[in-house]
């Protein structure tokens, strides 16, 4: 049981600390205060400031207390930990275990092993699992932030890494108020080019549904709407579905329906990625319509169970793998004291079964 409240107490003072709610040069409670704070034992009190101590968060002065170290000053280049920790929205699935997978095999390869947290695409989540990195010490950091797209963002978590010394980096977006190197794709661009293609095929009449909480669906409906403002003659037909990640999806799949049962109906679906767009298919068949010869539709990222529905789906080739390889080559790298570039990937369109020509197109040629 004393190692239990032992554990506890350690945590609940680091955490204070690294808060800061103590700072560095901070004379902490006495052991009595303490004692009476957590109701437990004065040896429970001196094995957990003992740990801290020895993890160089507090130090001791005989006969004047303990005071809080310059824990985030304690970190050295040549004393490193060989762990790296990846924060992502989604760690179990959709593309984020191929993009794992490439970071893996080249940290495992130079010696690293890897710390990982699931966001959930929850702000709060990513703030305790940026702590969690801080406290283990972690050489690196490689982070998705979550809800990129909304206005406040957690900056002052961001600034934590940084007083810590700890080499950082995003991948698939970014912040320009940090200057953290990124990895992300070209968004924008190849959705522009994707709903270009729909319209130079004769879709006029194009449903964009796209997640906007994030950097990526910000820019992916920014691309649909420039495709558009090419095309004045045309831009008043254009039709949006714009949702946040923590909404329930049953309505949005009603106002798809509704579309696709108006006077009016759109002739293509462009959707934020191939999740969306896989469910969506669904939805079209549940109409009794029939995917490309009464509505093309297209997704995003390539993910592998587009490659299995019928149609297959058209879809926009996310560099899963590469982005894992090269965000690990980066943070190596980072760690190493070397000069890092970001980048921004263009990606291929793949045109598959789930697109046609209209038969208004058709007619004309």
């Amino acid at each position: 049981m004393s190692e239990i409240k032992y554990d506890r107490v350690k945590k609940k003072l680091k955490s204070l600390i690294e808060n800061g709610e103590y700072a560095a040069g901070d004379k902490l409670p006495t052991e009595s205060e303490l004692m009476k704070k957590f109701d437990v034992s004065r040896y429970t009190i001196r094995r957990a400031a003992g740990e801290l101590e020895n993890e160089h968060y507090i130090y001791r002065i005989q006969g004047g207390g303990m005071y809080v170290d310059e824990w985030q000053k304690q970190r050295k280049v040549g004393n490193n930990t060989k762990m790296i920790g990846i924060i992502t929205t989604h760690l179990a699935d959709y593309i984020f275990p191929r993009i794992i997978s490439g970071t893996d095999r080249i940290l495992s390869g130079n010696g690293y092993s890897l710390i990982l947290s699931n966001t959930h695409n929850d702000r709060e989540n990513e703030n305790r699992a940026i702590q969690r990195m801080i406290g283990n010490q972690v050489d690196g950091i490689i982070i998705e932030p979550s809800q990129s797209a909304l206005p406040y963002r957690n900056m002052e978590y961001y600034q934590k890494i940084k007083d810590a010394n700890i080499p950082a980096l995003f991948i698939n977006a970014h912040y320009p108020e940090l200057d953290f190197p990124y990895l992300e794709v070209n968004d924008l661009q190849a959705e522009q080019e994707m709903t270009d293609h729909l319209i130079e095929m004769g879709h006029k009449r194009i449903l964009g549904m796209f997640q906007v909480d994030d950097m990526q669906g910000a820019n992916r409906l920014r691309g649909f709407l420039d495709a558009y403002l090419a095309h004045p003659e045309i831009s008043y037909m254009s039709q949006t579905i714009m949702y946040q990640s923590t909404q329930d999806m049953n309505p949005i799949f009603k106002r798809a329906v509704s579309a696709l049962q108006s006077n009016e109906p759109p002739t293509a679906v462009i959707c934020y990625n191939d999740e969306l767009a896989i469910q969506m298919m669904n939805v079209i068949k549940s109409l009794d319509l029939k995917i490309p010869d009464d509505v093309s539709i297209v997704g995003f990222d390539d993910f592998i169970m587009g490659h299995y529905v019928i149609p297959k789906l058209t879809t926009v080739q996310h560099p899963k793998e590469k982005m894992g390889v090269d965000a690990a080559k980066m943070i190596i790298d980072m760690i190493n004291g070397k000069k890092v570039e970001s980048k921004k990937y263009k990606l291929n369109l793949i045109y598959n079964d789930s697109i046609k020509k209209t038969d208004e197109d058709r007619k004309k040629k």
